[in-house]
C-alpha cells in the first residue's frame, strides 16, 4: 500500500504541448477538513486508508499541498452547451493533478473540482460549494454501484470559506478520478480553431494510451469513432435503463471513454415520466430524460465533425449511422434483463414498452415496480395483489401481466430462478433527489454522517440491506419541492 507521498505519478497529458493546457496552481482553501473518504476508490491507486488519519491529508487532498510527483494543470476544451457552441470554456474550476499509476499497470488521474481560478474560469471563483460536490461524491459511486461506467470520487474537503452562489455556501473540494478527463469538446476546440495538427495529436494521445489495441491499424481514426459511438450508445441505454437523467448533456460533459462525467442537475426517475426533466435551468426540456439517447448521437455528430480533418466526412457519417442500432440493442438487451427473460423474441420489445405506457399512465415509481417484478407470480390465476396495488388502474396491470405470465411460460420460466437474475439487474436503492438532500442540509450543520451511510448503501444497491429499508421507500411529499440547476 502507497502513502501520498510514494504515489507513481505517470502524466502522459501532461506531455503534451501546451497548447492542450494551461498549467496552474490549486488556490489554497482556508482551514481544510476532511469531509468524507472513499476507501474502495483510495484502492484503485493502492493509497493505503490509514493515510485519511493523517492531520495534513485535507492540505494535500485540497492543493494546498501538492502530491510528490504531481503536475498541476487546467484542461482546455471548447462544446455545444444547449445546443449552441461554446470557443473556449476549460477547466474552470478543476485543476488536473496528473495520473497515477497503480500495481496492476492501471492508471487514474487525479482532478481537484473547486481547487480555485483557472484561466478559464470565465470570471468565476473556481470553487465548488459543498452541496454540489456531495451530490458528485455520492453520484458517481452510485452509479459504479450500478454497473455504469463513471468517473470516480476518492473524497470531500471542506472549508468554511464562504462563496456566493444564488445565497452564501461554503466552500468544498472533491478529489475525482478517472483514467482519462478528455472530453469532445477536447477536439472541438481546435477543429473551430482549424488547428488540425492539434486534432491528430490529441486523437493519437487518445488511442496510444487508452485504446492500444487500436495503435498499429491502418484505419486506426475511424476505429476510435466507431469505438467512441459503441460506447456511448451503451451508456446511453444503460442510464435509460436504470432511469438516470444527467440533465446538462453538453458536447463537453461527454467522455471520449463513454464514461458518466460531470454530476449536476441529475435526477433518477421517481414516478415514470419519459418526458422528466431534472434540470430547472433545462426550460425547453432539451435534456429530457426520453431526449438522452438523442442527444448522446447529437453530440456524437460534433465529435465526428471534429474529427474530419482526419476522416472523410462520409465515413463520420456512416459510422454515426450505426448509432441508433447499437442503442436499440444495448437498451433491448437491458429491458429484457429487468423483466427476467432468458431468450430473445421479436415483441419483447413491446412488451416492455407496454409495460413503461402503463407506469407512465398510472404514475407508477419506477426502481420500486421493476424491484417488486421480481416478485411476479406466473402460476395461472395468481393475482399479484401487490404488484398491482401500484396501478391506479388494476385492470391495465392486469391485460399486461397476462402477456408477460404468458411470455414467461413460453420459455418455461423459473420463478425463484428469475427472481435473482432481476434482483441482480434491478436496484433496491438509488440516489433520489430527496436522499442527497437529506445529506446536503445535514452536512450544513457539520455532521456528515448520512453521507457515509448513503454512500455505503449505494456502492450495493442490488442488496436488500433490511436495516436500511426506509431508503428503499416511496419518496416524500417534499421530494417533488426540490429543484436542481446547473449551479447544482
Amino acid at each position: 500500500m502507497q502513502t501520498l507521498e510514494s504515489l507513481t505519478f505517470d502524466n502522459h497529458f501532461a506531455q503534451l504541448p501546451a497548447a492542450f493546457y494551461t498549467r496552474v496552481l490549486p488556490t489554497q482553501l482556508p482551514a481544510p477538513y476532511l469531509v468524507s473518504f472513499n476507501a474502495a476508490v483510495a484502492q484503485l491507486i493502492d493509497l493505503d486508508p490509514a493515510e485519511a488519519r493523517r492531520p495534513d491529508f485535507a492540505d494535500y487532498l485540497s492543493g494546498n499541498r501538492l502530491l510528490t510527483g504531481s503536475e498541476p494543470l487546467a484542461m482546455l476544451y471548447a462544446g455545444h452547451q444547449f445546443g449552441h457552441f461554446v470557443p473556449q470554456l476549460g477547466d474552470g474550476r478543476a485543476i488536473l493533478l496528473g495520473a497515477v499509476r497503480n500495481s496492476a499497470g492501471e492508471r487514474w488521474e487525479l482532478q481537484l473540482k473547486g481547487a480555485g481560478p483557472t484561466p478559464f474560469s470565465r470570471s468565476g471563483d473556481g470553487r465548488a460549494v459543498l452541496r454540489s460536490t456531495i451530490r458528485e461524491y455520492l453520484c458517481s459511486e452510485a452509479m459504479h454501484g450500478l454497473g455504469i461506467p463513471t468517473t470516480r470520487a476518492l473524497c470531500i474537503v471542506g472549508s468554511d470559506e464562504e462563496v456566493y452562489r444564488e445565497t452564501i455556501e461554503t466552500s468544498a473540494v472533491l478529489l475525482r478520478m478517472a483514467p482519462s478527463h478528455v472530453r469532445f469538446g477536447s477536439f472541438e476546440v481546435f477543429y473551430h480553431r482549424r488547428q488540425y495538427d492539434q486534432i491528430r495529436q490529441l486523437a493519437d494521445y487518445v488511442i496510444d494510451t487508452h485504446y492500444p489495441e487500436l495503435a498499429d491499424a491502418a484505419d486506426r481514426y475511424a476505429l476510435l469513432l466507431g469505438t467512441v459511438i459503441r460506447r456511448t450508445a451503451r451508456l446511453m441505454a444503460q442510464w435509460q435503463a436504470v432511469g438516470f437523467a444527467h440533465g446538462v448533456m453538453n458536447s463537453d460533459n461527454m467522455s471520449i471513454l463513454g464514461l458518466t462525467l460531470d454530476y449536476g442537475p441529475y435526477g433518477f426517475l421517481d414516478k415514470y415520466d419519459p418526458g422528466f426533466i431534472c434540470n430547472h435551468s433545462d426550460h425547453h426540456g432539451r435534456y429530457a430524460f426520453d431526449q438522452q439517447p438523442g442527444v448522446g448521437l447529437w453530440n456524437l455528430g460534433r465529435l465526428a465533425q471534429a474529427l474530419t480533418p482526419l476522416l472523410p466526412a462520409a465515413h463520420c457519417t456512416a459510422l454515426l449511422a450505426e448509432y441508433e442500432t447499437h442503442f436499440d440493442t444495448y437498451y433491448l438487451t437491458a429491458l429484457r434483463a429487468k423483466l427476467g427473460l432468458r431468450t430473445a423474441q421479436s415483441a419483447d420489445g413491446e412488451l416492455a414498452h407496454a409495460l413503461l405506457q402503463t407506469m407512465h399512465s398510472n404514475r407508477v415509481d419506477y426502481t420500486l415496480l421493476f424491484r417488486a417484478l421480481g416478485d411476479f407470480d406466473s402460476s395461472p390465476g395468481a393475482r399479484n395483489a401487490a404488484l398491482r396495488d401500484q396501478f391506479l388502474e388494476r385492470a391495465a396491470f392486469d391485460s399486461w401481466a397476462a402477456d408477460y405470465r404468458a411470455r414467461l411460460t413460453d420459455e418455461q420460466s423459473d420463478d425463484r430462478e428469475r427472481r435473482t437474475r432481476m434482483n441482480r439487474v434491478n436496484p433496491k436503492y438509488v440516489l433520489r433527489n430527496y436522499l442527497a438532500e437529506t445529506a446536503i442540509r445535514r452536512a450544513q450543520t457539520h455532521d456528515y454522517s448520512e453521507i457515509d451511510r448513503l454512500l455505503a448503501l449505494l456502492q450495493q444497491p442490488y442488496d436488500e440491506q433490511p436495516e436500511h429499508q426506509g431508503y428503499a421507500a416511496v419518496p416524500p411529499d417534499w421530494a417533488d419541492e426540490i429543484a436542481v440547476s446547473c449551479s447544482s
